[in-house]
């Protein structure tokens, strides 16, 4: 028991000794600026984050309108077609594949005409009637000499010459900043039909003595099928093109989003095809930016950014030719990886085809319209009945009779009419033919059904886009409850 007091009594005088050391021992003092940093820190330096990259692709999907350069006389399947671009392809904010820029492709596919419809033609004076003709285009070539190659599907409805339609002009506000508006819109559209023109201008669009041989050849029995330059197409792709990236600046980063000018026209393209013969009234619309919305320097809306909306107005055509009626809005903005939001637009421009005679009011809305052609075309038709019928005092014989029987024919069944009927030297034939003409023209210019508007998918627009304001809703009016009836109320009653 003792030893162990002794040791116990050894081992306290041994530590209190080592603390007395210990506190004698001077602390080293750092100085100033020279804190040592938490390990982590030390380890993993802070660096400034790296800058974003936006890549510049053309995604699947995206098309190409590219119109025929020269004219081409349809031959075999697999024979050259050569284009160019006659809109921009932007990536973000870039242009990729600038206009000019050459297409180069082949005829994949040339229809074949049935029994039936190759007899109706003939009975028409058309031995050779036109056939659907597919074309596909398999390389890009750019104007610095780089080259790639492409794999695209034609968007069906496209195949034909078009035209950009403008809305007309609205009539002149009071107000001041409605008035500034209305004129950087008609500037804005005013810049659009000009690019287009430019475009236009570098094919070789043929003249209009080149048009009416064309024509006049169309009117042979017997004649050759050509594709005319100026002729458009929307190529999709197949595969995406990559043009690199660019880094993203933070003023470019902080202006997207940003509150949209007044009188900003937005150029897009129609993804959801439309058609006034099927179009219902509250049916979902969307299309896309094929070109970015920018405020001098500043990127206000990338390429890519969808429009979504709604058809206001869908008339189709109707007997009496009583035209097809078409009226769309976009209601919602949604920038790529951005937030949605409300915005009022109207239709200020669309491209379509020369023959669909499409124009737009002043609000936006699309109507077919009739060419004021049908009533030299009718009125020719009612002289040749005329001509055919002749004096019934005369005889029907030699060259009168010829004469007459040429005219009824050629209102009838054109020129393989007119030369029956001059040969048979019938009073009866010419007769025949020439109602027959007559009846055919009037049916088809006054009394069929009209013509509707189509926007097949891709057709290029120009929409006036402007952010919503902010609403807000009235407190609704306190309704007082009913008073209840007293007694002697309730007693009088």
């Amino acid at each position: 028991m003792a030893l162990r007091r002794a040791l116990c009594t050894i081992l306290l005088i041994f530590t209190w000794t080592c603390a007395i050391e210990a506190q004698d021992v001077p602390v080293p003092q750092l100085t100033p600026g020279s804190e040592r940093k938490p390990a982590s820190a030390s380890s993993n330096p802070a660096q400034p984050a790296p800058p974003q990259t936006v890549a510049l692709t053309v995604a699947k999907g995206a098309p190409l309108q590219v119109a025929l350069d020269r004219e081409i006389r349809v031959k075999k399947v697999g024979q050259p077609v050569h284009a160019r671009i006659v809109e921009p392809v932007y990536a973000f904010d870039h242009i990729v594949v600038p206009v000019g820029s050459e297409i180069i492709g082949e005829i994949t596919k040339i229809e074949e005409i049935s029994g039936g419809k190759r007899t109706l033609a003939a009975l028409n004076a058309d031995f050779t009637p036109l056939r659907r003709v597919e074309v596909g285009f398999h390389e890009l070539v750019l104007a610095d000499g780089r080259r790639f190659p492409l794999h695209t599907s034609v968007t069906p409805g496209s195949g034909q010459i078009i035209e950009l339609v403008t809305a007309a002009n609205a009539k002149e506000k009071k107000n001041g900043a409605k008035d500034m508006a209305s004129e950087k819109t008609k500037e804005a559209k005013q810049q659009a039909r000009q690019e287009w023109d430019n475009a236009i201008k570098q094919l070789k669009t043929p003249g209009k003595i080149h048009r009416l041989e064309r024509y006049g050849a169309a009117q042979l029995p017997v004649h050759r099928q050509y594709i005319p330059a100026g002729t458009v197409y929307f190529a999709e792709l197949e595969d995406p093109l990559d043009f690199g990236s660019e880094v993203m600046t933070a003023p470019m980063a902080s202006s997207i989003g940003s509150a949209i000018p007044e009188g900003s026209v937005v150029h897009a393209r129609l993804v959801t095809p439309l058609s006034s013969a099927t179009a219902r009234k509250g049916q979902d619309v969307e299309a896309v930016l094929s070109e970015p919305l920018m405020d001098g320097e500043r990127l206000i809306l990338p390429q890519g950014s969808r429009l979504k909306g709604t058809v206001k107005q869908a008339q189709p055509a109707r007997r009496m030719k009583k035209n097809g009626q078409l009226r769309i809005a976009f209601s919602e903005l949604v920038p790529p990886d951005g937030i949605e939001q409300k915005v009022v637009s109207t239709l200020e421009g669309v491209q379509a085809g020369k023959d669909a005679n499409v124009k737009l009011d002043s609000e936006g809305g699309a109507e077919a319209t009739t060419s004021k052609s049908r009533y030299l075309a009718t009125a020719m038709s009612l002289g040749l009945a005329m001509m055919s019928v002749g004096d019934r005092d005369r005889v029907g014989s030699g060259q009168d009779g010829a004469g007459r029987g040429a005219a009824g024919g050629l209102g009838g069944f054109k020129l393989v009419g007119m030369v029956v009927g001059a040969l048979a030297r019938s009073r009866a034939f010419g007769t025949t033919m020439g109602a027959y003409g007559a009846a055919v023209s009037v049916y088809s210019h006054f009394m069929a059904r009209g013509r509707e508007v189509e926007f097949p998918k891709n057709t290029a627009m120009q929409i006036g886009i402007g952010t919503r304001a902010a609403t807000t809703t009235p407190p609704a009016p306190e309704v007082a409850p009913p008073a209840v009836p007293s007694e002697s109320a309730a007693l009088v009653d």
